[in-house]
């Protein structure tokens, strides 16, 4: 039986308050895997941080299951885990931290609500936070800001909110404040709450116990107390009071200073996400605002993975459920292809771990086992015909040819193409002239993920080698004659992505200039909508 099932009785209004789904965000190296396993740890998903039971004492990131992800300590897919908290159902999305796998970055945040956002307290705010936050800005989604690592020597608690609410435009409110810093780190003290958490430098592995405010004198000396006392003044004073709605409408982060490795200041983080994270959001579809608390299930699939298990060619749609009460066997209409499937064995995750989940509300994501029914982009709905938008494709930065070590596998090499790109893992172009597919990435990283799951998973050693092209853009006209007149002018240069939309592959930059001012009647895109409905 699902921890996430409501049971029959009550609304579903009353269910969807008690979710919570939040993704993590963060340069690599802030610490974010950290944060995340100690957040299950605390939500009582795991019993040892790190630690893989099934597969033997080797510790790691239990979100991280790809071989390529072990072997480097990085987080390159995106993992859903499910777990409880003091009765609120938490769904955390662990969203890629390397900054070549941003698209599937922006997927992932279109399925959540509200983002933590983990910043090293030496280093500040790093590029590819920078880049996570825009994405987050776009869709307007709440952040709370965790500033980690202050058991090691960084910067001023001061000068990090400054570098928050100049370079963010963001409004900074500390909930809690470090007792001293690096070497000299006391603890934290929580002012709404007059509590004090002592740092214990030897309690990894333990949670930090919370004491009343006044016994904070007994961790520090007089002149350190004093010192801090100012300091936590001018930081009230110079700050504004936290307000929920201003959180929730993007212009205010609350601050929370810890160590993830220390397991200090998580559970306030926690505490946070309960009280201030918002419930389940109303999602724009292209015919309407769908709210989460209507009768009618509808979701829609934002990351397709294959083979998370090798013994079996399994293929999960992560779907994201916006509206309804899904039920276990229940029939939904897939929007790409207008069929009607049965959804037989739901599941929800926790890294390799899978359960079979009978019931799940708004905010909750389900895995739904298929064999390349379902795609991103895809809206699943009780009958509605309707699509949920804002989850597209973007104009790959890279553009390789594949090269087959055994041209006897080129039937499976297509195949597996295919797949990968269904979960987003790469974009395969077909060019309308010429036998050789041409794969389009974000960054290098992904080639060496492609050809490492090719490898692992079909049997099939591949290699790169440059395309004569630069870049690419989705073109489209008003007039399809006027399409048509450029398409057969630029035979040589025209491709098919995976749905058939025709793209131009250009030699540099200039040549797209150039080409875009003399057809002015087309549109070069650099993003395009995976749904169906914008096709």
């Amino acid at each position: 039986m699902s921890t996430i099932e409501a049971g029959n009785h009550g609304s579903i209004g009353a269910d969807v308050r008690n979710r919570r789904t939040f993704a993590i965000i963060a340069h690599p190296d802030a610490g974010k895997t950290t944060l995340t396993e100690n957040l299950l740890l605390m939500g009582g998903a795991i019993h040892l941080a790190g630690q893989v039971k099934a597969r033997g004492d080797s510790r790691r990131a239990r979100s991280d299951f790809m071989k390529i992800e072990q072997e480097r300590g990085i987080s390159v897919s995106s993992a859903v885990m499910t777990f409880e908290y003091e009765g609120i159902t938490c769904n955390l999305l662990d969203t890629p931290g390397h900054e070549d796998f941003s698209e599937d970055t922006y997927r992932t945040l279109t399925a959540a609500d509200s983002a933590i956002m983990v910043i090293d307290a030496a280093k500040g705010i790093e590029a590819q936070t920078l880049k996570l936050f825009e994405v987050c800005r776009l869709r307007d989604v709440p952040i709370i800001t965790f500033i980690n690592k202050i058991d090691r020597e960084s910067m001023s608690p001061f000068d990090l909110m400054d570098e928050i609410a100049t370079k963010l435009a963001l409004d900074t409110a500390p909930m809690v404040w470090p007792a001293g810093a690096g070497g000299l780190l006391k603890g934290i003290f929580d002012p709404e709450h007059d509590r004090f958490v002592p740092y214990d430098r030897a309690g990894e592995g333990m949670e930090a116990t919370s004491l009343s405010g006044s016994e904070i004198a007994n961790y520090m000396s007089a002149e350190e107390l004093a010192m801090f006392r100012e300091e936590m003044e001018i930081a009230r004073e110079g700050s504004p009071a936290f307000d929920l709605e201003s959180y929730r409408a993007g212009h205010l982060t609350p601050v929370y200073f810890g160590s993830a490795l220390r397991k200090l200041g998580v559970r306030e983080l926690l505490d946070a996400v309960k009280r201030f994270a918002p419930m389940p959001r109303p999602q724009p579809s292209s015919k309407r605002l769908v709210q989460p608390d209507e009768p009618k299930v509808s979701g829609f699939v934002f990351k397709v993975q294959a083979n998370m298990d090798a013994n079996h060619r399994d293929r999960i749609a992560f779907m994201r459920i916006c509206s309804g009460r899904f039920k276990r066997g229940m029939r939904m209409r897939v929007s790409g292809s207008g069929k009607t499937i049965g959804v037989h064995n739901p599941t929800l995750f926790f890294a390799q771990d899978r359960e079979l989940v009978d019931e799940a509300v708004a905010g909750d994501i389900i895995g739904i086992p298929n064999h390349g029914t379902i795609r991103v982009g895809d809206t699943l709905t009780e009958g509605e015909d309707l699509t949920f938008t804002g989850i597209p494709n973007f104009a790959p930065e890279i553009l390789q040819r594949i090269r087959l070590d055994d041209p006897m596998k080129a039937k499976h090499m297509r195949r597996a193409l295919e797949s990968l790109a269904e979960e987003g893992v790469t974009q395969v172009f077909k060019p309308q002239l010429g036998a050789n597919w041409i794969i389009g990435v974000v960054g290098r990283l992904q080639l060496e993920v492609l050809a490492a799951r090719i490898e692992t998973e079909y049997e099939i050693k591949v290699g790169f080698e440059n395309a004569p092209f630069e870049t690419a853009r989705w073109v489209s006209a008003e007039d399809p004659a006027e399409l048509k007149r450029f398409v057969d002018a630029h035979r040589g240069n025209m491709a098919d992505d995976r749905d058939g939309a025709p793209v131009f592959l250009a030699k540099s930059n200039w040549e797209l200039g150039y080409t875009a001012e003399k057809w002015p009647h087309v549109l070069f895109s650099a993003t395009r909508e995976r749904s169906p409905a914008a096709a």
